[in-house]
Protein backbone atom coordinates (compact mmCIF):
# COMPACT_ATOMS: atom_id res chain seq x y z
CA UNK A 1 0.00 0.00 0.00
CA UNK A 2 1.33 3.46 -0.93
CA UNK A 3 1.03 6.00 1.87
CA UNK A 4 0.20 9.65 1.15
CA UNK A 5 3.23 11.91 1.55
CA UNK A 6 3.29 14.96 3.80
CA UNK A 7 3.08 17.95 1.40
CA UNK A 8 5.33 20.09 3.60
CA UNK A 9 7.95 17.35 3.87
CA UNK A 10 7.85 16.78 0.12
CA UNK A 11 8.33 20.48 -0.54
CA UNK A 12 11.26 20.66 1.89
CA UNK A 13 12.96 17.69 0.27
CA UNK A 14 12.49 19.24 -3.15
CA UNK A 15 14.10 22.52 -2.03
CA UNK A 16 17.06 20.70 -0.46
CA UNK A 17 17.50 18.62 -3.58
CA UNK A 18 17.49 21.70 -5.80
CA UNK A 19 19.96 23.48 -3.54
CA UNK A 20 22.31 20.50 -3.57
CA UNK A 21 22.05 20.16 -7.34
CA UNK A 22 22.83 23.83 -7.91
CA UNK A 23 25.66 23.91 -5.36
CA UNK A 24 23.96 26.55 -3.17
CA UNK A 25 23.71 24.51 0.01
CA UNK A 26 27.02 25.01 1.78
CA UNK A 27 26.13 23.86 5.26
CA UNK A 28 25.97 20.11 4.76
CA UNK A 29 28.03 17.89 7.03
CA UNK A 30 31.27 17.04 5.14
CA UNK A 31 30.47 13.33 5.16
CA UNK A 32 27.04 13.99 3.64
CA UNK A 33 28.49 16.33 1.01
CA UNK A 34 31.16 13.77 0.19
CA UNK A 35 28.57 11.07 -0.24
CA UNK A 36 26.68 13.25 -2.70
CA UNK A 37 29.81 13.95 -4.79
CA UNK A 38 30.53 11.34 -7.48
CA UNK A 39 33.80 9.58 -6.61
CA UNK A 40 36.85 10.28 -8.74
CA UNK A 41 37.61 7.30 -10.98
CA UNK A 42 40.47 5.19 -9.67
CA UNK A 43 43.56 5.55 -11.87
CA UNK A 44 44.01 2.51 -14.07
CA UNK A 45 47.68 1.94 -14.81
CA UNK A 46 49.11 -1.00 -16.68
CA UNK A 47 51.68 -3.62 -15.75
CA UNK A 48 53.01 -6.90 -17.05
CA UNK A 49 52.08 -10.39 -15.97
CA UNK A 50 54.39 -12.62 -17.92
CA UNK A 51 53.95 -11.65 -21.55
CA UNK A 52 50.54 -10.05 -21.02
CA UNK A 53 49.72 -6.41 -20.35
CA UNK A 54 47.04 -6.08 -17.67
CA UNK A 55 45.24 -3.18 -16.03
CA UNK A 56 44.87 -2.41 -12.32
CA UNK A 57 42.14 -5.03 -12.02
CA UNK A 58 44.29 -7.72 -13.65
CA UNK A 59 42.29 -7.64 -16.88
CA UNK A 60 44.35 -8.25 -20.02
CA UNK A 61 44.59 -5.27 -22.36
CA UNK A 62 46.00 -4.83 -25.85
CA UNK A 63 47.31 -1.57 -27.28
CA UNK A 64 46.32 -1.05 -30.91
CA UNK A 65 47.26 2.45 -31.93
CA UNK A 66 49.04 4.84 -34.24
CA UNK A 67 52.11 7.06 -34.25
CA UNK A 68 51.27 10.74 -34.59
CA UNK A 69 54.56 12.47 -35.23
CA UNK A 70 55.65 16.10 -35.47
CA UNK A 71 56.71 17.16 -31.98
CA UNK A 72 60.18 15.79 -32.70
CA UNK A 73 60.53 17.99 -35.81
CA UNK A 74 61.00 21.73 -36.23
CA UNK A 75 57.29 22.34 -35.75
CA UNK A 76 57.52 21.17 -32.10
CA UNK A 77 53.87 20.22 -32.47
CA UNK A 78 51.97 17.28 -33.99
CA UNK A 79 51.79 17.60 -37.76
CA UNK A 80 48.54 18.45 -39.49
CA UNK A 81 47.52 21.28 -37.19
CA UNK A 82 48.00 23.67 -40.10
CA UNK A 83 44.99 21.99 -41.72
CA UNK A 84 42.79 20.79 -38.88
CA UNK A 85 42.02 21.22 -35.22
CA UNK A 86 43.67 19.10 -32.56
CA UNK A 87 40.27 17.99 -31.31
CA UNK A 88 39.07 16.86 -34.72
CA UNK A 89 42.22 14.77 -35.26
CA UNK A 90 41.87 13.10 -31.86
CA UNK A 91 38.20 12.46 -32.61
CA UNK A 92 39.17 10.81 -35.86
CA UNK A 93 41.76 8.56 -34.18
CA UNK A 94 39.01 7.28 -31.89
CA UNK A 95 36.48 7.02 -34.73
CA UNK A 96 38.94 4.86 -36.66
CA UNK A 97 39.07 2.39 -33.78
CA UNK A 98 42.52 3.05 -32.29
CA UNK A 99 43.05 3.13 -28.53
CA UNK A 100 46.63 4.38 -28.18
CA UNK A 101 48.94 7.09 -29.52
CA UNK A 102 52.71 6.77 -29.60
CA UNK A 103 53.76 10.41 -29.37
CA UNK A 104 57.31 11.17 -30.54
CA UNK A 105 59.24 14.18 -29.25
CA UNK A 106 62.74 15.63 -29.38
CA UNK A 107 64.69 16.94 -26.40
CA UNK A 108 65.15 20.18 -28.30
CA UNK A 109 61.41 20.76 -27.90
CA UNK A 110 61.96 21.55 -24.21
CA UNK A 111 64.42 24.38 -24.91
CA UNK A 112 62.99 27.85 -24.22
CA UNK A 113 63.88 29.03 -27.73
CA UNK A 114 61.96 26.20 -29.44
CA UNK A 115 58.77 27.85 -30.66
CA UNK A 116 55.94 25.71 -32.05
CA UNK A 117 55.00 26.51 -35.64
CA UNK A 118 53.04 25.03 -38.53
CA UNK A 119 49.77 25.59 -36.64
CA UNK A 120 46.74 27.45 -37.91
CA UNK A 121 45.69 29.33 -34.78
CA UNK A 122 42.36 30.29 -36.33
CA UNK A 123 41.49 26.58 -36.18
CA UNK A 124 43.45 25.96 -32.95
CA UNK A 125 43.09 29.19 -30.94
CA UNK A 126 43.74 27.42 -27.63
CA UNK A 127 47.26 26.51 -28.80
CA UNK A 128 48.35 30.08 -29.48
CA UNK A 129 51.28 31.18 -27.36
CA UNK A 130 51.94 27.74 -25.92
CA UNK A 131 55.30 26.03 -25.68
CA UNK A 132 55.92 22.59 -27.12
CA UNK A 133 55.43 20.84 -23.80
CA UNK A 134 52.24 22.80 -23.18
CA UNK A 135 50.94 21.55 -26.53
CA UNK A 136 51.90 18.05 -25.36
CA UNK A 137 49.72 18.74 -22.32
CA UNK A 138 46.85 19.63 -24.65
CA UNK A 139 47.27 16.37 -26.56
CA UNK A 140 47.22 14.47 -23.26
CA UNK A 141 44.13 16.35 -22.06
CA UNK A 142 42.32 15.68 -25.33
CA UNK A 143 43.27 12.01 -25.27
CA UNK A 144 42.05 11.73 -21.69
CA UNK A 145 38.63 13.11 -22.61
CA UNK A 146 38.32 10.46 -25.31
CA UNK A 147 39.60 7.44 -23.39
CA UNK A 148 42.82 7.19 -25.42
CA UNK A 149 46.16 6.14 -23.92
CA UNK A 150 49.51 7.71 -24.81
CA UNK A 151 53.07 6.60 -24.44
CA UNK A 152 55.85 9.06 -25.09
CA UNK A 153 58.74 8.35 -27.44
CA UNK A 154 62.14 10.05 -27.27
CA UNK A 155 62.48 9.99 -31.02
CA UNK A 156 65.34 12.41 -31.63
CA UNK A 157 67.76 14.55 -29.63
CA UNK A 158 66.91 17.51 -31.87
CA UNK A 159 64.74 18.40 -34.84
CA UNK A 160 67.32 17.39 -37.43
CA UNK A 161 67.49 13.62 -37.13
CA UNK A 162 67.75 10.47 -35.08
CA UNK A 163 70.84 9.48 -33.11
CA UNK A 164 72.44 6.05 -33.02
CA UNK A 165 72.89 6.20 -29.26
CA UNK A 166 70.78 7.70 -26.50
CA UNK A 167 73.27 10.54 -26.13
CA UNK A 168 75.19 12.80 -28.52
CA UNK A 169 77.90 15.44 -28.28
CA UNK A 170 75.13 17.96 -27.58
CA UNK A 171 72.73 15.80 -25.50
CA UNK A 172 74.31 14.14 -22.48
CA UNK A 173 73.01 10.96 -20.90
CA UNK A 174 72.27 12.99 -17.79
CA UNK A 175 70.07 15.39 -19.78
CA UNK A 176 68.36 12.47 -21.56
CA UNK A 177 67.47 10.92 -18.21
CA UNK A 178 66.54 14.21 -16.51
CA UNK A 179 64.13 15.07 -19.33
CA UNK A 180 62.48 11.70 -18.87
CA UNK A 181 62.23 12.21 -15.11
CA UNK A 182 60.69 15.64 -15.70
CA UNK A 183 58.02 14.12 -17.94
CA UNK A 184 57.38 11.28 -15.50
CA UNK A 185 56.81 13.79 -12.71
CA UNK A 186 54.71 16.07 -14.91
CA UNK A 187 52.21 13.33 -15.76
CA UNK A 188 52.40 11.40 -12.51
CA UNK A 189 48.96 10.21 -11.45
CA UNK A 190 47.48 10.74 -14.93
CA UNK A 191 46.70 7.29 -16.29
CA UNK A 192 46.30 8.64 -19.82
CA UNK A 193 50.10 8.64 -20.12
CA UNK A 194 51.11 5.03 -19.60
CA UNK A 195 54.81 4.88 -20.30
CA UNK A 196 58.15 5.88 -21.76
CA UNK A 197 59.63 4.54 -24.99
CA UNK A 198 63.16 5.36 -23.85
CA UNK A 199 64.99 5.88 -27.15
CA UNK A 200 63.93 5.40 -30.73
CA UNK A 201 65.77 2.77 -32.76
CA UNK A 202 69.20 2.32 -31.15
CA UNK A 203 71.61 1.24 -33.86
CA UNK A 204 75.11 1.70 -35.21
CA UNK A 205 77.45 1.76 -32.25
CA UNK A 206 74.66 0.59 -29.93
CA UNK A 207 75.29 -2.85 -28.43
CA UNK A 208 73.38 -5.21 -26.18
CA UNK A 209 74.95 -7.01 -23.25
CA UNK A 210 78.58 -6.04 -23.91
CA UNK A 211 79.05 -4.25 -20.60
CA UNK A 212 80.47 -1.17 -22.31
CA UNK A 213 78.77 1.72 -20.50
CA UNK A 214 79.25 3.96 -23.54
CA UNK A 215 77.48 1.68 -26.01
CA UNK A 216 75.50 -0.99 -24.11
CA UNK A 217 71.91 0.03 -24.69
CA UNK A 218 70.61 -2.54 -22.23
CA UNK A 219 72.58 -0.94 -19.37
CA UNK A 220 71.49 2.57 -20.40
CA UNK A 221 67.85 1.46 -20.49
CA UNK A 222 68.24 0.16 -16.93
CA UNK A 223 69.71 3.45 -15.72
CA UNK A 224 66.99 5.54 -17.32
CA UNK A 225 64.18 3.12 -16.52
CA UNK A 226 64.99 2.93 -12.83
CA UNK A 227 65.32 6.72 -12.58
CA UNK A 228 61.89 7.10 -14.17
CA UNK A 229 60.32 4.52 -11.86
CA UNK A 230 61.76 6.31 -8.83
CA UNK A 231 59.91 9.44 -9.99
CA UNK A 232 56.76 7.72 -11.27
CA UNK A 233 56.28 4.06 -10.33
CA UNK A 234 53.14 3.75 -12.47
CA UNK A 235 54.75 4.04 -15.89
CA UNK A 236 55.67 1.26 -18.26
CA UNK A 237 59.32 1.29 -19.28
CA UNK A 238 59.43 0.48 -22.99
CA UNK A 239 62.80 -0.74 -24.25
CA UNK A 240 63.49 -1.14 -27.96
CA UNK A 241 66.05 -3.52 -29.40
CA UNK A 242 69.19 -2.73 -31.36
CA UNK A 243 69.98 -3.58 -34.97
CA UNK A 244 72.75 -6.17 -34.55
CA UNK A 245 73.46 -8.89 -32.02
CA UNK A 246 76.30 -11.39 -32.37
CA UNK A 247 76.69 -10.43 -36.02
CA UNK A 248 73.04 -10.93 -36.94
CA UNK A 249 71.51 -7.76 -38.38
CA UNK A 250 67.89 -6.65 -38.40
CA UNK A 251 65.86 -3.42 -38.49
CA UNK A 252 66.95 -0.50 -36.37
CA UNK A 253 65.50 -1.13 -32.90
CA UNK A 254 64.04 -4.44 -34.05
CA UNK A 255 66.67 -6.91 -32.86
CA UNK A 256 65.80 -8.20 -29.38
CA UNK A 257 67.77 -11.44 -29.61
CA UNK A 258 70.08 -10.26 -26.83
CA UNK A 259 67.31 -10.28 -24.23
CA UNK A 260 67.60 -14.07 -24.02
CA UNK A 261 71.15 -13.73 -22.69
CA UNK A 262 70.96 -10.29 -21.09
CA UNK A 263 67.45 -9.24 -19.98
CA UNK A 264 66.77 -5.71 -18.80
CA UNK A 265 66.73 -5.47 -14.99
CA UNK A 266 64.37 -2.91 -13.47
CA UNK A 267 63.52 -2.11 -9.86
CA UNK A 268 59.97 -3.21 -10.71
CA UNK A 269 60.10 -6.00 -13.32
CA UNK A 270 56.33 -5.79 -13.83
CA UNK A 271 56.83 -2.41 -15.55
CA UNK A 272 59.12 -3.75 -18.29
CA UNK A 273 57.86 -3.92 -21.88
CA UNK A 274 60.06 -4.60 -24.91
CA UNK A 275 59.44 -2.97 -28.27
CA UNK A 276 60.53 -3.77 -31.82
CA UNK A 277 60.21 -2.03 -35.19
CA UNK A 278 59.61 -3.93 -38.40
CA UNK A 279 59.37 -2.73 -41.98
CA UNK A 280 58.82 -3.92 -45.52
CA UNK A 281 60.66 -3.59 -48.83
CA UNK A 282 59.36 -0.05 -49.32
CA UNK A 283 61.79 1.02 -46.60
CA UNK A 284 64.67 -1.27 -47.52
CA UNK A 285 64.87 -4.43 -49.60
CA UNK A 286 65.96 -7.48 -47.60
CA UNK A 287 66.80 -11.04 -48.56
CA UNK A 288 63.76 -12.50 -46.83
CA UNK A 289 61.39 -10.61 -49.13
CA UNK A 290 62.78 -12.44 -52.16
CA UNK A 291 63.18 -15.84 -50.50
CA UNK A 292 61.43 -18.74 -52.25
CA UNK A 293 59.36 -19.47 -49.13
CA UNK A 294 58.09 -15.87 -48.74
CA UNK A 295 55.80 -15.07 -46.93
CA UNK A 296 55.78 -18.27 -44.84
CA UNK A 297 59.36 -17.45 -43.76
CA UNK A 298 58.27 -14.27 -41.99
CA UNK A 299 56.84 -15.84 -38.84
CA UNK A 300 60.16 -17.57 -38.16
CA UNK A 301 61.99 -14.27 -38.67
CA UNK A 302 59.73 -12.43 -36.23
CA UNK A 303 59.96 -15.26 -33.71
CA UNK A 304 63.76 -15.17 -33.73
CA UNK A 305 64.04 -11.39 -33.40
CA UNK A 306 61.28 -10.35 -31.03
CA UNK A 307 58.15 -12.53 -30.83
CA UNK A 308 59.89 -15.27 -28.82
CA UNK A 309 59.60 -12.96 -25.81
CA UNK A 310 55.81 -13.35 -26.00
CA UNK A 311 55.80 -17.06 -26.77
CA UNK A 312 58.28 -17.82 -23.96
CA UNK A 313 56.24 -15.67 -21.54
CA UNK A 314 59.23 -13.42 -20.85
CA UNK A 315 57.58 -10.00 -21.17
CA UNK A 316 55.04 -8.09 -23.28
CA UNK A 317 56.13 -6.78 -26.66
CA UNK A 318 54.79 -3.72 -28.46
CA UNK A 319 55.49 -3.46 -32.17
CA UNK A 320 56.10 0.27 -31.93
CA UNK A 321 56.46 0.91 -35.66
CA UNK A 322 55.51 -0.85 -38.87
CA UNK A 323 53.92 0.42 -42.04
CA UNK A 324 54.15 0.85 -45.77
CA UNK A 325 52.37 2.34 -48.76
CA UNK A 326 50.82 -0.86 -50.08
CA UNK A 327 48.46 -3.33 -48.47
CA UNK A 328 47.67 -5.03 -51.77
CA UNK A 329 47.44 -8.80 -52.02
CA UNK A 330 49.43 -8.59 -55.28
CA UNK A 331 52.77 -7.07 -54.26
CA UNK A 332 55.45 -7.94 -51.74
CA UNK A 333 54.93 -4.95 -49.45
CA UNK A 334 51.20 -5.51 -49.24
CA UNK A 335 51.58 -9.23 -48.58
CA UNK A 336 54.17 -8.46 -45.88
CA UNK A 337 51.82 -5.99 -44.15
CA UNK A 338 48.86 -8.35 -44.29
CA UNK A 339 50.89 -11.25 -42.98
CA UNK A 340 52.24 -9.13 -40.12
CA UNK A 341 48.83 -7.82 -39.02
CA UNK A 342 47.47 -11.37 -38.99
CA UNK A 343 50.49 -12.50 -36.96
CA UNK A 344 49.98 -9.73 -34.41
CA UNK A 345 46.29 -10.56 -34.13
CA UNK A 346 46.83 -14.29 -33.76
CA UNK A 347 49.41 -13.73 -31.01
CA UNK A 348 47.65 -10.76 -29.31
CA UNK A 349 50.70 -8.53 -29.65
CA UNK A 350 50.23 -4.79 -29.14
CA UNK A 351 51.17 -2.30 -31.86
CA UNK A 352 51.29 1.35 -32.87
CA UNK A 353 51.16 1.76 -36.64
CA UNK A 354 53.47 4.12 -38.52
CA UNK A 355 51.74 6.40 -39.03
CA UNK A 356 48.57 8.44 -38.62
CA UNK A 357 50.34 11.16 -40.64
CA UNK A 358 50.40 10.95 -44.43
CA UNK A 359 53.79 12.70 -44.67
CA UNK A 360 56.07 9.78 -43.93
CA UNK A 361 57.93 9.61 -47.24
CA UNK A 362 58.46 5.88 -47.62
CA UNK A 363 55.39 4.53 -45.78
CA UNK A 364 52.56 7.03 -46.13
CA UNK A 365 49.93 6.93 -43.43
CA UNK A 366 46.39 6.16 -42.38
CA UNK A 367 45.41 9.60 -43.68
CA UNK A 368 45.77 10.76 -47.25
CA UNK A 369 47.68 13.89 -48.24
CA UNK A 370 44.72 16.19 -47.54
CA UNK A 371 45.04 15.23 -43.83
CA UNK A 372 41.36 14.31 -43.71
CA UNK A 373 40.55 11.48 -46.12
CA UNK A 374 41.21 8.00 -44.76
CA UNK A 375 43.24 5.46 -46.70
CA UNK A 376 40.45 2.91 -46.61
CA UNK A 377 42.59 -0.05 -47.66
CA UNK A 378 44.97 0.50 -44.74
CA UNK A 379 42.17 1.16 -42.31
CA UNK A 380 40.28 -1.94 -43.33
CA UNK A 381 43.40 -4.02 -42.74
CA UNK A 382 44.14 -2.51 -39.33
CA UNK A 383 40.48 -2.78 -38.33
CA UNK A 384 40.84 -6.56 -38.42
CA UNK A 385 42.88 -6.22 -35.23
CA UNK A 386 41.78 -3.43 -32.92
CA UNK A 387 41.01 -3.48 -29.21
CA UNK A 388 38.53 -1.34 -27.30
CA UNK A 389 39.34 1.95 -25.59
CA UNK A 390 41.13 1.54 -22.27
CA UNK A 391 40.02 4.83 -20.73
CA UNK A 392 36.60 6.24 -19.94
CA UNK A 393 35.68 8.74 -22.69
CA UNK A 394 33.47 11.77 -22.21
CA UNK A 395 31.49 13.65 -24.81
CA UNK A 396 33.87 14.56 -27.67
CA UNK A 397 34.73 18.21 -28.11
CA UNK A 398 33.52 18.18 -31.69
CA UNK A 399 30.73 16.44 -33.55
CA UNK A 400 31.07 13.41 -35.80
CA UNK A 401 30.47 15.74 -38.70
CA UNK A 402 33.60 17.71 -37.85
CA UNK A 403 35.62 14.49 -37.79
CA UNK A 404 34.66 13.72 -41.35
CA UNK A 405 35.24 17.26 -42.55
CA UNK A 406 38.48 17.83 -40.70
CA UNK A 407 36.91 20.26 -38.24
CA UNK A 408 37.14 23.40 -40.36
CA UNK A 409 37.35 24.68 -43.85
CA UNK A 410 40.88 25.41 -45.00
CA UNK A 411 41.58 29.17 -44.88
CA UNK A 412 44.77 28.82 -46.93
CA UNK A 413 45.22 27.85 -50.53
CA UNK A 414 46.02 24.24 -51.38
CA UNK A 415 49.26 25.43 -52.99
CA UNK A 416 50.34 27.11 -49.76
CA UNK A 417 49.55 24.03 -47.67
CA UNK A 418 51.57 21.88 -50.04
CA UNK A 419 54.52 24.23 -49.64
CA UNK A 420 54.24 24.00 -45.83
CA UNK A 421 54.07 20.21 -45.93
CA UNK A 422 57.04 19.97 -48.27
CA UNK A 423 59.12 22.24 -46.05
CA UNK A 424 58.65 19.99 -43.01
CA UNK A 425 58.35 16.65 -44.77
CA UNK A 426 60.47 14.03 -42.97
CA UNK A 427 63.42 12.52 -44.73
CA UNK A 428 63.34 8.97 -46.03
CA UNK A 429 63.43 6.15 -43.48
CA UNK A 430 65.56 3.91 -45.69
CA UNK A 431 68.49 2.24 -43.96
CA UNK A 432 70.71 -0.82 -44.30
CA UNK A 433 70.06 -3.80 -42.07
CA UNK A 434 73.67 -5.01 -42.10
CA UNK A 435 75.69 -2.61 -39.90
CA UNK A 436 77.78 -0.72 -42.44
CA UNK A 437 80.30 0.44 -39.84
CA UNK A 438 81.54 -3.17 -39.70
CA UNK A 439 81.95 -3.41 -43.47
CA UNK A 440 85.18 -1.84 -44.77
CA UNK A 441 84.16 -2.02 -48.43
CA UNK A 442 83.93 1.21 -50.47
CA UNK A 443 80.29 0.44 -51.20
CA UNK A 444 79.52 0.24 -47.50
CA UNK A 445 81.41 3.46 -46.81
CA UNK A 446 79.42 5.20 -49.55
CA UNK A 447 76.17 3.89 -48.12
CA UNK A 448 77.09 5.15 -44.68
CA UNK A 449 77.88 8.59 -46.07
CA UNK A 450 74.56 8.63 -47.90
CA UNK A 451 72.81 7.74 -44.64
CA UNK A 452 74.49 10.57 -42.79
CA UNK A 453 73.59 13.02 -45.54
CA UNK A 454 69.95 11.98 -45.75
CA UNK A 455 69.15 11.56 -42.09
CA UNK A 456 66.14 9.45 -41.20
CA UNK A 457 62.81 10.14 -39.62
Amino acid sequence: MIKAQNPRLSSALLVITLLVMTGLLGGLHPQVASAMTPPEPTPNFLHAEGSRLVDSDGKEVVLTGVNWFGMETGTFAPHGLWARSLDSMLDQIVALGFNTIRLPYSNEMFHPTSKPQGIDFAINPDLKGLTGIQIMDKVVEGAQRRGLKIFLDQHRPNQYGQSNLWYTDKLSEQRWISDWVMLAQRYKGNDTVIGADLHNEPHGEATWGTGNVSTDWRLAAERAGNAILAANPDWLIIVEGVDSYKGIGYWWGGNLRGVKDHPVRLSDPSKLVYSAHDYGPGVSGQSWFSAPDFPSNLSRLWEENWAYLVHDNVAPVILGEFGGHSVSTKDVEGIWQRTLVAYLRDNRISYTYWSFNPNSADTGGVLEDDWTTVNEAKHQLLATYQASLLGRPVKPAETAKSVKSGGASLPWSREYLEQVEEAIRPQSRKQPVVPVWEDPSPAAAGLKSEQQALGRH
